[in-house]
C-alpha cells in the first residue's frame, strides 16, 4: 500500500471525491513525472491557477463524444497571440489522465444523471463477475 491517494483504479460515482487535486500553483514537469499533476505547459506565458473547487465532476465534450471525468487541475495560460487558455487536467473513470480546455467541459455535480450514466457506462458492472 502507498501513503498517497489511490488514483490507479480510476473512480466511480461514489468515490470520485478521494482523487487528489493539484492546486495553489502552476504545475511543473517534475509534478507531472511525480504524478502530482496531469499536465505542465512550458510554452506559454503568465501561467496561473484558476480559482475553482477541485476535484470537480465534469462532462467533457471530447472529439469522440461526451465523457465523464473529474477535473483535478485548473490553470490559465497566455499564448503568444495574447489569448488566454483555460486548461483542465482530468482523470477519467478508468484512471487515465486527459487535458481539456475549460470551454470543452460542463461543470456538473455528482447527482447529474448524465454524468452518473457516463461513469457507470465507462466503469461497467464490476460486481458479481470474475473476482
Amino acid at each position: 500500500m502507498s501513503d498517497g491517494p489511490d488514483t490507479e483504479g480510476g473512480f466511480d460515482t461514489d468515490d470520485w471525491s478521494r482523487l487528489p487535486a493539484f492546486t495553489g500553483r502552476v504545475a511543473t514537469l517534475d509534478d507531472v513525472q511525480a504524478r502530482r499533476a496531469i499536465f505542465a505547459l512550458d510554452d506559454t506565458q503568465n501561467g496561473r491557477p484558476i480559482d475553482m473547487d477541485l476535484p470537480q465532476p465534469v462532462i467533457w465534450w471530447a472529439d469522440d463524444g461526451e465523457q465523464a471525468a473529474i477535473a483535478v487541475q485548473a490553470e490559465a495560460h497566455d499564448g503568444d497571440d495574447g489569448e488566454t487558455m483555460e486548461v483542465l487536467g482530468l482523470i477519467l473513470p478508468d484512471g487515465e489522465g486527459a487535458v481539456a480546455l475549460l470551454e470543452d467541459v460542463d461543470l456538473v455535480d455528482d447527482t447529474d444523471p448524465t454524468w452518473r450514466s457516463l461513469v457507470e457506462a465507462a466503469v461497467g458492472d464490476e460486481t458479481g463477475d470474475d473476482d
